[in-house]
């Protein structure tokens, strides 16, 4: 059931612009240090230019980062997510091998139909954008067009949020900024004819939670007036607009960046390369200092070819030094300590191996292994806010077009299969690997090995379904029987022969 709201969407958004200060300006402070165009300032427009910063291992962690994540969470031809009936339904299908069989089919259909999805409207795209801004800023907010597809991506400064105690959406307003132009002519005639066509217009989205029905409703606002038409309404967890955050903090409605958790890092980096670059420059200008009694004449010493003899005295003429040496070298090796250590924060490829020493490569995997780790909690809350949301609502409005199988949509659970799942998956193949070669030379301890749950634990490190690939214990029993049958009846044949032919011998002939 809607909401009746006695305040205005834009007066919304004012009164709640303010809780979002504090977290813009450490946004603009961390993407200053990083890459300065991810989070301009409202003011900024296109031909705004921006100072590069004096080091570079902001702007190329932040990108290494974001790759990683990227291919972490969304991995390249193949489904971030697995599609299973619920636990009371599966255990009903479980009796109907056919009948399951037949769900696991149109299942699979369907995770591969959304995939398709995914790359078709290009929304690995805007989600690598989106990963950017959360490690900057710590914000921002993804719409899917319900009737139009594709995704849209919302900044921290486009968009106001408030969460309740739990962290759940009370309700959002996202802004857009359009011309007079590009808008239809029924919402034209709410805003003051007087406006030219190029002037700019913001129109407020008002998306807000009803408890009484568990839903998520939503309506479109211009010049404080509420455009017709718009209202739509959608259940709570397939809902278009999906806030979300990096770090979550309890009692704030917005999250914090991965970069603000190394900002002293990067400005103590930035002021001492800017040092460094400037008192560098200074170093490679060469000045000449004459004395102006001696009897060395700069226009001959000048004139002299090379390898040439001038009269004069080394005393008359010598080149100006800072004798800074020592400083310099005390300034470089702070910033290399620096360096190595946001190195490590970033997950750079110089931070795996050790710099002058011959390592192996049990150890890089060791340590790529160990930096992975550190990012299980974004693993966690992205899959829970990005992930899952997502996969929802592209099955809802693949359903609702009819481009899915049509299988009841309560029938279906979504279960992440990338993550820190992927993860924990990663060190039990680690593990069971590690553990079949140690135990390989050792014929005692193969005797003990249970091979089909070895196998089968291997191949759920490598994701893969087992169905029809691993045969069971009842296959095997079956071929072992089978086996031993046939070699009874081959070990039975040349006696049978043997018998056939004594007989024809022993036959009296007529």
């Amino acid at each position: 059931m809607a909401i009746e709201f006695v305040e205005k969407a834009k007066e919304l958004y004012d009164r709640l612009e303010n809780d979002r200060k504090s977290y813009i300006t450490r946004a603009e402070e961390c993407a200053k240090l990083t890459i300065p165009s991810l989070f301009p300032k409202e003011a900024d427009n296109k031909d705004t230019k921006y100072d590069t910063p004096y080091q570079s291992v902001g702007a190329r962690g932040l990108n290494n980062l974001t790759a990683k994540l990227l291919l972490a969470l969304f991995p390249p031809n193949a489904p971030f997510y697995k599609l299973t009936l619920r636990d009371d339904l599966a255990a009903y299908y479980e009796a109907d091998a056919n009948a399951k069989y037949e769900i696991e089919q149109k299942l699979v259909q369907m995770e591969q139909i959304i995939l398709n999805c995914i790359e078709t409207y290009q929304i690995r795209v805007t989600i690598n954008e989106a990963i950017k801004q959360l490690l900057v800023a710590g914000n921002c907010c993804l719409f899917l067009p319900p009737k139009e597809g594709g995704i849209k991506l919302y900044r921290l400064n486009s968009y106001v949020i408030q969460r309740d105690a739990l962290g759940n959406v009370i309700q959002l307003i996202a802004t857009d900024k359009l011309t007079v132009a590009t808008l239809p002519q029924e919402v034209r005639s709410l805003i003051d004819s007087n406006k030219k066509p190029e002037e700019e217009i913001i129109v407020y989205t008002h998306v807000y939670y009803s408890n009484e029905d568990d839903r998520m409703y939503s309506y479109q606002e211009v010049d404080g007036k509420q455009i017709p038409g718009t209202e739509n309404n959608y259940p709570k967890d397939k809902c278009p607009w999906i806030p979300l955050r990096l770090v979550k903090i309890d009692g704030e409605s917005y999250g914090r960046g991965y970069v603000e958790e190394y900002l002293g890092d990067l400005k103590s980096l930035e002021g001492l390369q800017k040092a460094i670059v400037e008192l560098a420059a200074i170093a490679a200008t060469v000045i000449n200092l004459v004395n102006p009694n001696g009897i060395t004449q700069v226009r001959k010493v000048t004139a002299t070819k090379n390898g040439g003899f001038a009269p004069g005295r080394i005393e008359d003429i010598q080149t100006l030094q800072l004798q800074k040496a020592q400083d310099m070298q005390i300034a470089k090796q702070t910033a290399d300590a620096l360096e190595a250590r946001l190195s490590y924060v970033f997950m750079l490829n110089s931070a795996v191996q050790r710099s002058g020493e011959r390592v192996t490569a049990e150890e890089i995997r060791y340590v790529a292994g160990e930096l992975e780790d550190t990012l299980g909690g974004i693993y966690s809350i992205l899959s829970q806010e990005l992930q899952l949301p997502l996969v929802r609502r592209l099955l809802a409005q693949l359903q609702a077009t009819g481009q899915l199988p049509q299988i009841p949509d309560n029938m279906i659970e979504p279960a992440i299969t990338t993550g820190i799942e992927a993860l924990g998956r990663g060190h039990d193949l680690s593990k069971i690997t590690s553990f079949l070669t140690t135990v390989r030379d050792i014929p005692e301890a193969q005797q003990r090995i249970n091979w089909g749950n070895a196998i089968i634990s291997l191949a759920s490190g490598h994701n893969l379904d087992t169905t029809g690939l691993v045969k069971s214990d009842e296959q095997m029993q079956e071929e072992m029987q089978q086996q031993a049958m046939m070699q009874m009846a081959q070990a039975a044949t040349p006696n049978v022969a043997k018998g056939l032919i004594e007989g024809q011998e022993a036959a009296p002939t007529q």
